[in-house]
């Protein structure tokens, strides 16, 4: 389980972390992390695995804490009754994996990726380390926040779900709206129902 940080536990909140260096490549191997959780939701199942790349300074474990809990939460695909998710370690029908931005570029194309953003390919949903670890100019410093984000919107492409524009200026943007590259006037949002 993750350690609770001095925020959370009502201390002053320390000095934002300096980002995590990404190696441009990692070693092209992936590294499952361990274990199956709990299933979420009384839809239709979707089994995944969460990896990552080799040479990359991410815990696949740790990571694993953080899609899952994402996953987890009744705002994310499961709070409609449509889809239900569980984590596995085995056979998934899908995998999130996290890569380093030239082997995204690889597991990506022909979608050009230019090491910067993520993608769904057939079933391969690939989150870019370099955004992993630094999250995207639209988000600031809520790197979390874009955590949260990254892996709501490229599973929802697993899920069938194309892009969307912002509804309004001021609205929370759709988790389907291109959040990476700008928000079109809507707030950031990181859930399918918030």
């Amino acid at each position: 389980a993750p350690t609770p940080t001095a925020a959370a536990a009502g201390a002053p909140a320390a000095a934002p972390a300096v980002p995590v260096e990404v190696p441009r490549a990692g070693d092209g191997s992936f590294a499952v992390a361990p274990g199956t959780g709990e299933q979420v939701g009384d839809g239709r199942l979707v089994r995944y695995t969460v990896e990552v790349e080799g040479g990359l300074p991410l815990d696949p474990a740790e990571v694993a804490g953080v899609v899952e809990e994402v996953l987890a939460d009744p705002r994310s695909w499961t709070g409609d009754g449509a889809w239900a998710l569980q984590r596995v370690d085995a056979d998934p029908d899908a995998r999130i994996v996290v890569a380093s931005p030239d082997t995204t570029d690889r597991m990506c194309a022909p979608l050009r990726t230019r090491g910067e953003v993520s993608c769904r390919n057939g079933d391969d949903v690939v989150l870019n380390a370099r955004r992993w670890t630094r999250g995207a100019t639209t988000w600031g410093d809520d790197v979390d926040g874009y955590r949260r984000y990254v892996v709501n919107h490229e599973l929802g492409h697993y899920l069938g779900n194309g892009h969307v524009p912002c509804p309004a200026d001021g609205e929370p943007a759709p988790v389907m709206l291109q959040q990476t590259v700008g928000l079109q006037g809507c707030l950031p949002n990181a859930w399918p129902h918030p």
